[in-house]
């Protein structure tokens, strides 16, 4: 029986040194003139579309599909050049979990992220773990993060020709958003505070495990088991 894992990605498994939304800021200032205020957006946890809505919604400008279409592709632009200027690092933990997992035939990697697919593959090749994820659910299929973990199991079963039944499913986040997502369909989650959110807050929305860290790799595999 394969287990289904479901990665985020900024605060889960890397850190960008806030090289996306240094991105975001400049694409928005390049289209409409301004520098965007970031500081009322609650950005940990959503999807790109989304934020980009509420910037322009925050600076009274209507969020049409054209202008966060506009700012999203300026985005892109930009976030590769951000990503080397702005140094950031993988995660305690990761490399070695996702190379165990990936070794195991009883387990498929994939991700649940709030970022479009070109974003997300622009920060996992700059950090050279992209190859450990041949699908997923973005921020393109919707953007409400809740909608997306469908889309992954869809695929997921597709890919693989399984269905994964939701005790085998399993979404990993740093944010409550991503422990909400996971019980959206079902899933069993695990949170880290290597984001922005303390272990305490995080333990208070009731995710199956929460951790510090994933730098006990032989911890997060008893969870797994469990």
């Amino acid at each position: 029986m394969k287990k289904l894992i479901l990665w985020d990605i900024d605060g889960t498994l890397i850190r960008t040194n806030r090289a996306g939304i240094i991105a975001l800021v400049r694409a928005f200032a390049q289209l409409h003139g301004r520098e965007a205020d970031m500081d009322s957006i609650d950005v940990a946890g959503r999807t790109d579309r989304w934020i980009i809505a509420r910037m322009l919604e925050h600076h009274g400008i209507e969020a049409t599909a054209v202008r966060i279409h506009a700012v999203l592709e300026a985005y892109l632009q930009l976030l590769q050049g951000e990503m080397q200027a702005r140094p950031g690092h993988v995660l305690p933990g990761i490399l070695e979990l996702l190379e165990t997992l990936h070794r195991r035939n009883d387990v498929v990697q994939a991700l649940l992220t709030g970022n479009v697919e070109r974003g997300a593959r622009i920060k996992l090749e700059h950090f050279q773990v992209s190859h450990y994820f041949s699908f997923g659910a973005f921020g393109d299929d919707s953007p409400l993060r809740n909608d997306l973990g469908p889309h992954a199991l869809r695929r997921a079963q597709e890919r693989h020709a399984v269905d994964f039944a939701p005790g085998r499913v399993w979404v990993i986040g740093d944010t409550p958003h991503d422990i909400e997502c996971g019980k959206v369909i079902g899933a069993r989650t695990i949170a880290v505070a290597t984001g922005g959110y303390p272990l305490a807050t995080l333990q208070a929305h009731a995710p199956s495990f929460a951790f510090a860290d994933f730098s006990d790799t032989a911890a997060f595999l008893r969870a797994l088991e469990s």
